[in-house]
């Protein structure tokens, strides 16, 4: 157990003030819900600040916190790769596909796909987000959250813990859906990012400075871009399948691309998806490189899923380390809210609108309440199970690399290429349910031994193939079908004509440059 596992009465008064500020801003945004728009885009008003901030909240969670500093522990700095990838990744969202999905006026990503093929399409996504983002995502979530509280109350069951966890988030949610989500999140960003400040000052500072860490430690550990033969994420891997993931989870995931769908208009959705690239960069000293540090504090850690939690208790005041706690529950509460909004959203509008294609107005926002209570107590009851059935979910949890790539296949096949169609679309699916499940597989039990880095190309190769063969047996869908859900020579023209006389901190195109230049210089000062 970390040292000083407990909290003074300054701590607890801390993580109070900051959960009724929470729950309370959440309950008075959330008010006056009278539409489907309202509840679950939040009246298309977001501004860009907002959906920054609320991008970068939903990404970070408790698992993302651990994760990062114990990785940074264990195998060196390379896991950033993971965070600035989504820069570059948003770039591209903003410069190719986020106008077309936001003048759609969609409301889920999966009813995208239903516009650009078919109604099987959707349902298969639309089920497959639910299934990934609230059983196996957000339940191990809660779970590892439940299991750092309970260094803090080792007498409480894990399962009291995540239901109070889910509780604290869910109960704004419920009533003010993404509205009381959103503004809640810009609360927990700057909290998160706060709190990730201040353990990082004091893990340097305990360590003996910034020089004496980078001159103590492995350079190996030190480095982003690994050979090819390194075990956690090699450069090969780097180039082939994390901006596969990456477009999947930054640029198609209803969990993420919500708040850029609740976006007052389409330059609030580029400059805000802009600013949550941006805000991506300074993690690697917030939130990695404190665990190299870490290195020089406790060499001897055997766990290093420990490091975050050591530092936290070892190396803060009272007081502080209360800031840091109500940090850490701010990234449980933001990323969970997240996924129990997203998630009544993609059942309400995927499914039940299907059913009752009639219901409207405050109708629809009962159904969005009922989904998310649904969602939240189904979290509760698989969460506790991971105790049980840890190995299983570790197998679950990496099976973004083998259901990701057919979806990442259908977006850019459907965004780049007419000729794509629901033929093709069913192929593409078809080909890489089967080929996914045969590697996961041979993978997990067949002792195959691919880098799950390497899973992803082939199987986005495979399905892009599959979409390609399959869209041949049958006609290019008219363009009154895919009018406005695809990118074109013209379009970007047009927009060009539009910028040049914008001014250059209006100009997305000059700001994507400026995110790309920034992420560049970084990458090459810790290659």
């Amino acid at each position: 157990m970390p040292p000083q596992a407990s909290l003074s009465a300054a701590d607890i008064a801390v993580i109070a003030a900051y959960a009724a500020l929470v729950v309370a801003l959440g309950l008075w945004a959330g008010r006056n819900q009278k539409s489907g728009a309202d509840f679950f885009l939040a009246s298309r008003s977001a501004t860009w600040p907002v959906v920054g901030l609320s991008l970068l909240a939903s990404n970070i969670s408790s698992a993302t916190l651990i994760g990062l500093a114990g990785a940074a522990y264990a195998i060196g700095i390379s896991v950033f790769n993971y965070e600035w990838m989504a820069a570059v990744i948003l770039v591209f969202f903003c410069l190719f596909f986020l106008p077309f999905i936001l003048r759609s006026q969609v409301y889920t990503m999966p009813e995208f796909l239903e516009r650009r093929y078919s109604r099987g399409v959707r349902v298969y996504f639309s089920a497959l987000t639910i299934f990934l983002s609230v059983v196996v995502d957000k339940a191990t979530t809660l779970y590892g959250g439940a299991l750092m509280v309970k260094l803090l109350a080792p007498d409480l069951p894990i399962a009291t813990i995540v239901v109070a966890l889910a509780l604290a988030s869910g109960v704004y949610t419920i009533v003010g859906g993404l509205r009381a989500v959103l503004y809640t999140e810009v609360v927990q960003a700057i909290i998160l990012l706060g709190a990730s400040a201040i353990l990082a000052w004091f893990a340097f500072d305990a360590a003996g400075g910034w020089a004496r860490v980078m001159a103590s430690v492995d350079p190996a550990k030190l480095s982003l871009i690994r050979p090819i033969g390194d075990p956690g994420l090699p450069w090969l891997g780097l180039v082939t399948g994390v901006p596969i993931l990456g477009f999947y989870f930054w640029c198609t995931n209803q969990f993420m691309v919500q708040r850029v769908l609740s976006a007052r208009n389409v330059d609030h959705g580029r400059w805000g998806s802009l600013f949550a690239g941006a805000l991506k960069l300074p993690v690697l000293f917030l939130m990695v490189l404190p665990g190299t540090a870490a290195i020089l504090l406790y060499p001897k850690l055997d766990n290093p899923d420990l490091v975050y939690p050591t530092m936290m208790f070892d190396l803060l005041p009272a007081g502080l380390l209360g800031l840091v706690v109500a940090g850490f529950l701010a990234a449980i509460m933001s990323a969970t809210a997240s996924t129990f909004n997203s998630a009544a959203t993609l059942f309400t509008m995927d499914f039940v609108r299907h059913w009752r294609p009639d219901i409207e107005g405050r109708a629809m926002v009962r159904v969005g309440r009922l989904a998310t209570a649904g969602f939240i107590a189904l979290a509760c009851l698989v969460a506790p199970q991971i105790e049980k059935f840890g190995s299983l979910w570790q197998y679950l949890q990496s099976m973004l690399s083998y259901t990701a790539p057919p979806i990442v296949a259908l977006f850019l096949g459907g965004l780049f290429w007419r000729g794509a169609n629901a033929r093709g679309a069913a192929w593409a699916v078809a080909v890489g349910l089967v080929l996914g499940l045969g590697l996961f597989l041979a993978n997990s039990f067949g002792g195959l031994g691919l880098h799950f880095l390497y899973v992803a190309p082939l199987l986005l190769a495979a399905s892009g193939a599959a979409l390609w063969l399959g869209s041949q047996g049958a006609p290019a869908p008219d363009a009154a079908q895919v009018a406005g859900l695809m990118w074109s020579r013209a379009h970007w023209r047009a927009e060009t004509a539009e910028l040049a006389g914008e001014p250059w901190w209006r100009n997305y195109r000059l700001l994507s440059a400026l995110l790309l230049a920034a992420t560049a210089a970084l990458v090459i000062a810790f290659w």
